[in-house]
């Protein structure tokens, strides 16, 4: 589990899925849509925070790569917020859901993966 309680005073203290960087998350309810946002150093990316929930139920009925992008998903597209970065979603997203018991992520140097709990 994470060190944290996922909001902007305590967020969620994480390492991206090899263990080789650390950021922070937190759930931000005040913006319309709500949002997850994660500190990357000085880089501040935002995500929609019910991609947590999308990619959740997903993971539950398959796994596919370009989830996260693809025009079938919920939202019809991009989670991630910040153009030139959304592809990070891959990234950041999973060790959150991990830390929230959603997930089993493997952590390796390269290629992991994970499974619905």
């Amino acid at each position: 589990m994470a060190n944290g309680t996922g909001t902007k005073d305590d967020p969620w203290q994480l390492r991206t899925p090899p263990g080789t960087s650390e950021y922070t998350m937190y759930r931000d309810d005040s913006a319309d849509p709500p949002l997850i946002v994660c500190m990357v150093g000085s880089t501040k990316l935002t995500y929609l925070a019910r991609a947590i929930d999308d990619l959740h139920a997903m993971l539950k009925q398959h796994a596919e790569e370009a989830w996260a992008r693809a025009e079938d998903n919920p939202v019809g597209g991009w989670y991630g917020q910040r153009k030139g970065y959304r592809g990070r979603f891959g990234m950041y997203l999973p060790p959150l859901m991990e830390a929230l018991g959603l997930v089993e992520l493997t952590h390796e140097p390269r290629g992991n993966r994970m499974r619905a709990l």
